[in-house]
């Protein structure tokens, strides 16, 4: 009976229970099963029973420790104190309506919604509160149009009119945009009521029209609140924010200047939200400075808004300093700190946090995996997350959405697309975020057709596409050379589906037609469309010329290019190269020349692989590997056994004009070949070796690596500026284009 004594006495404590024989008998009222106390400790019990053997003291009122029991979620006591009711079944008739309100209130707040609902079915006399509780129920447990059905019958079929808390519910159930008009449809009920002057109503009604966008009506309400009620200006700042409205917002904001509205908590909370969406950091020094000089407590929420506003605004220097000077750091601080880092690119110091935060003994949450995962993708190491997904196991967050989802774009990044699809096939629940990332990830691996497929499994499973979701599909079209699906999806199903089509959208339009060689119409469908293209949609055209030879339009493309950007290396190189083909070297010159004027630099080439968490960094023609020899002498031995498979050094796309065996030495040492050999040489047979690239692939290694996949018997994958590559038995999944 110890376990019980002593959580009767943390009970009692809220009941203000002062003598052992108080706890005694709390103690065996949750103990027993539900039988008449009288029976339990007919001695103990006597001074809280009446002659008719009810509870009579107020500590053992049946209706106050309903109400504990409800506040505390402890649906087991609740239980019992219902159970011993219904045994000794002697509360007067005129309080049973109140009694089972109380059951009411303790099931919906204990989530046994059918239970309540049974309770309020079988009432033979039911009252404004007792449809309170119900509709409050429902709403907490997401059902907006119950509670409406609820407050229809509730005045229709039992003719009882509402009170303010009850309108107040009925419109808190509307703040889903699909319930606007019902909402409003209250708001006139209230006016013609007169319950709109009750400050529940007001704030209902300015939370309502703020989630719903209807800024001009919650602001409109907001006008009638007397005095400087913060609470109600923190409604209408954060539905401004979550609806974008971020102009509007510094409008409010300076409205509560104006009248010297006191911030609390909460609205420090949310205008360093606004200032991290605006990336004003001015502003965002400005509101720290004032919160440093309030009476406000800088709880963890408030550390983590900041921390959150400087990472956004991007001084990680000036979050991490806020964050070392916290005296209470818990998982939402680590979290603010890491995505800081992770925001703006610094992948690896990312990661670093996350061994300081086992070091603090805090364990990691669904967003802790979520980002660190994401830093891992961002630097493609597979190994790390390899490791943080055993963490997510191990912690029991492997089937979180948000963790699967983290998975799924890490393993798609760092080049396993069938580990990817793995964590995919195993989520049970899944969402736009699931299906987008899956479908985005299979057209960044040139896997187009199985992207389609997953588009169409989406379909099927009812998950409405968004934005996104079609840029991952319309590349997917690109790959397989669909060009009448592709142009239905963008020209009839995007329509059907009200979504507007974005720059990313007709850039894919142009990979699409410049894929199958419709140069003409792809810049036609540019020059025709009055879209604010950009230099990556005008290159994917000027790429799509050097990959089908026609020069001649490619140097009109490169030199409109040139005038758009001046700075843009990727154009210069692709010029550079469409002369070098045809042997033009003047051209080249011409081009090396103009680059030097501009100062602008081609970046080196570079490749990198990890091999047993280390990572091996290659240069063209590099020698400063402690093992430079034998890679050196594998790549001759693997071009060697290359050669009576058709290749043929593709010296064309050697910039310089020198003589042809320097030219194919040239080729033969480039850094993504010597990354392939030193994974030959130094992984598991069997295993797939990964490469990362950060330039395009050249013609001749993406030849070359392609018969090495051959005679070697592996797979290959490389991820070049473009694309993934996927290297199989002499064959790559891009199809030569890229």
């Amino acid at each position: 009976m110890s376990g019980w004594m002593d959580s009767a006495k943390k009970l009692c404590i809220t009941l203000k229970a002062n003598t052992e024989l108080e706890i005694q008998s709390i103690a065996m009222a949750m103990l027993k099963l539900p039988v008449p106390i009288s029976s339990l400790a007919p001695v103990k019990f006597t001074p809280f029973l009446s002659k008719s053997n009810e509870l009579a003291s107020p500590l053992l009122d049946p209706m106050k420790l309903l109400k504990v029991a409800a506040d505390a979620k402890n649906l087991k006591f609740g239980r019992v104190i219902h159970a011993h009711l219904v045994i000794t079944n002697r509360i007067p008739r005129d309080c049973r309506v109140n009694q089972i309100n109380s059951l009411i209130n303790l099931y919906v707040k204990c989530d046994e919604l059918f239970i309540a609902r049974q309770m309020f079915d079988r009432m033979s006399k039911r009252n404004v509160v007792s449809w309170c509780a119900l509709m409050a129920g429902y709403m907490q447990n997401g059902s907006p149009l119950d509670v409406f059905e609820l407050f229809k019958k509730m005045i229709v079929k039992d003719n009882i009119f509402p009170n303010e808390y009850v309108i107040a519910t009925v419109i808190s159930s509307c703040f889903d945009s699909q319930m606007y008009v019902e909402g409003k449809q209250c708001h006139g009920f209230s006016l013609k009521s007169g319950l709109e002057l009750h400050q529940y109503v007001k704030n209902a009604l300015i939370q309502m029209y703020s989630k719903c966008s209807d800024v001009r009506a919650a602001l409109k309400i907001l006008d009638t609140v007397p005095g400087y009620d913060v609470f109600c200006y923190n409604l209408v700042l954060n539905g401004l924010l979550e609806h974008s409205h971020v102009g509007e917002a510094i409008e409010v904001l300076k409205l509560m200047i104006d009248e010297g509205t006191k911030w609390n908590n909460a609205t420090f909370v949310t205008i360093f939200r606004i200032c991290a969406s605006l990336k004003d950091l001015k502003l965002g020094k400005h509101v720290h400075a004032r919160m440093l000089k309030s009476d406000i407590d800088d709880d963890v929420y408030i550390g983590s808004s900041i921390i959150d506003m400087y990472g956004k605004c991007g001084n990680v220097l000036s979050g991490r300093a806020f964050f070392d000077q916290l005296q209470n750091r818990n998982v939402v601080s680590w979290t603010a700190i890491m995505a800081a880092y992770f925001q703006n690119g610094f992948f690896e110091e990312a990661l670093n946090l996350f061994s300081k935060m086992e070091i603090d003994h805090i364990p990691p949450n669904e967003y802790t995996l979520a980002v660190l995962l994401n830093s891992a993708a961002g630097l493609s190491a597979l190994s790390h997350g390899d490791q943080l997904h055993a963490r997510a196991e191990k912690s029991g967050l492997k089937g979180n959405v948000i963790v699967g989802n983290a998975l799924i774009i890490m393993y798609s990044k760092s080049g396993d697309i069938l580990a990817a699809q793995l964590v995919f096939s195993n989520m049970k629940c899944c969402d736009s975020i699931t299906w987008n990332a899956i479908i985005t990830g299979h057209s960044h691996h040139c896997i187009g057709k199985e992207a389609l497929n997953i588009f169409h499994d989406m379909l099927t499973a009812r998950e409405c596409p968004n934005y996104v979701t079609f840029i991952g599909v319309l590349s997917a079209c690109a790959h397989l050379s669909l060009v009448d699906e592709g142009l239905y999806y963008f020209n009839h199903l995007m329509k059907q589906l009200g979504i507007v089509p974005g720059l990313e959208h007709y850039t894919c339009i142009v990979g699409l037609l410049s894929r199958s060689g419709r140069l003409d119409e792809a810049e036609n469908f540019m020059r025709s469309n009055p879209i604010n293209w950009d230099v990556v949609a005008w290159r994917t055209l000027l790429n799509a010329c050097y990959v089908h030879r026609n020069y001649d339009k490619g140097k009109q493309i490169a030199e409109y290019l040139l005038q758009m950007d001046h700075e843009d290396v990727g154009s210069y190189i692709l010029l550079s190269n469409m002369h070098a083909r045809v042997r033009r070297w003047d051209g080249v010159v011409k081009v090396r020349k103009l680059m030097r004027e501009r100062n602008v630099k081609k970046e080196p080439g570079v490749s990198w692989l990890e091999i047993r968490n280390i990572a091996h960094v290659f240069t063209s023609e590099d020698n400063k590997h402690p093992e430079s020899s034998q890679i050196y002498e594998m790549i001759r031995d693997l071009l060697t056994k290359i050669r009576p498979l058709g290749y043929v050094p593709d010296i064309a796309g050697v910039l310089h004009d020198i003589e042809d065996e320097q030219k194919i030495d040239n080729l033969s040492y480039h850094s993504e070949k010597l990354a392939v050999a030193y994974g030959l040489m130094k992984s598991p047979s069997g295993a797939p070796i990964r490469v990362i690239k950060n330039l395009r692939m050249c013609d001749d290694c993406h030849t070359a690596i392609k018969l090495i996949s051959k005679v070697a018997n592996r797979t290959i994958i490389v991820r070049d500026a473009n694309r993934f590559h996927h290297f199989q038995d002499g064959f790559c999944s891009c199809g030569d284009y890229w």
